[in-house]
């Protein structure tokens, strides 16, 4: 009788504790993971939104954490080890590995299987192809690779790039900033910029940098993981992306219930007057994360190789890239 008495206080004993456990104790079990933007929220993100909303992470015994970048940039912050995943795109990234001791990050998905970005203007201004920018007035980010990009495709057409006038490109609105005459061309990335100029009734033209060249159907936007956090937590890496990728997928399937998740999700309050963009960008942009692929965030590497390959051949990086960056080994496999 004495034994069960004490069975039983002992029971009641450990009801009790359960119940006094304070409300942070299952966040605490779980594994803090910090993935940093690469710029304010928008539909290239949504599967993140997603899986953070449809509880993916969670459910792969996960914190996750998603932050803004800092004033020198994702990459820089991934592989400092302050992040554990970044936003970045494989055309910026190349920096970051052309040194003589690359920093410590791998691109470990695709968020888009396709370049999507591309050259907008006024309608009616001619440029609905790299030969029209001649004698125009771009706006650029002085970056070698882009502005070798742009000469490359007019040059392919025939165009003289020396006529082309480039001024700083301190644009937030790319459709109004046509619309004011204050350039007659812009890179954006269709699935944003070109839907906003559609809903905004700016007449636009637009032509893109894959239909040019095939290597210049580089990966934008990817994924990065820092090394050091792959080589020493793969389980917990194969969990961030089996969930990432889970995440992706619903967005894909489910645009307009993914794109209120990335709107509720959004911390910064930049998306809350957006909401008919962001509706509209996300159902265009939905199709374009799986594409072809029958999975989500695979790399194919004659592609990548394709663009690195063209940046050695035209003096853009030091060092021959290829083959070098990024992996699929943390994908989850189908």
């Amino acid at each position: 009788m004495k034994t069960m008495k004490r069975f039983a206080l002992a029971l009641v004993t450990l009801m009790l504790l359960a119940c006094c456990l304070p409300a942070g104790a299952e966040q605490e079990a779980l594994t803090p993971v910090i993935f940093c933007l690469d710029w304010t929220p928008n539909t290239n993100h949504t599967g993140i939104y997603a899986a953070q909303a449809l509880g993916y992470y969670r459910e792969a015994g996960l914190d996750v954490q998603i932050v803004q970048p800092p004033e020198n940039g994702a990459v820089l912050m991934c592989a400092a080890g302050q992040a554990q995943f970044a936003v970045d795109a494989q055309d910026t990234m190349a920096a970051s590995l052309d040194l003589e001791h690359p920093l410590g990050v791998t691109a470990v998905a695709a968020i888009l299987q396709h370049n999507t970005s591309g050259i907008l203007s006024r309608q009616g201004d001619g440029i609905t192809s790299a030969k029209g920018m001649e004698n125009k007035v771009y706006a650029t980010w002085d970056s070698p690779i882009e502005q070798a990009m742009i000469r490359f495709c007019m040059e392919k057409e025939g165009a003289d790039f020396g006529t082309l006038k480039m001024i700083p490109n301190n644009i937030t609105d790319e459709p109004a900033a046509l619309a004011a005459h204050q350039t007659d061309a812009v890179w954006v990335f269709y699935g944003w910029s070109g839907i906003n100029a559609e809903l905004s009734g700016i007449a636009c033209d637009y032509w893109d940098f894959a239909s040019v060249a095939p290597e210049l159907d580089y990966y934008t936007p990817v994924i990065l993981a820092n090394n050091d956090f792959l080589a020493n937590s793969p389980e917990t890496a194969r969990a961030f992306m089996e969930a990432t990728a889970r995440g992706y997928e619903y967005a894909a399937e489910h645009p307009a219930e993914a794109a209120e998740m990335l709107i509720a999700g959004d911390t910064t309050g930049s998306l809350n007057e957006a909401r008919e963009l962001v509706l509209a960008s996300q159902e265009w942009i939905s199709g374009r994360y799986l594409a072809e692929e029958a999975a989500w965030g695979r790399f194919d590497p004659a592609r990548w190789d394709a663009f690195y390959g063209w940046l050695y051949a035209n003096g853009l990086s030091a060092h021959d890239l290829t083959g070098k960056g990024y992996t699929n080994d943390y994908l989850p496999e189908k």
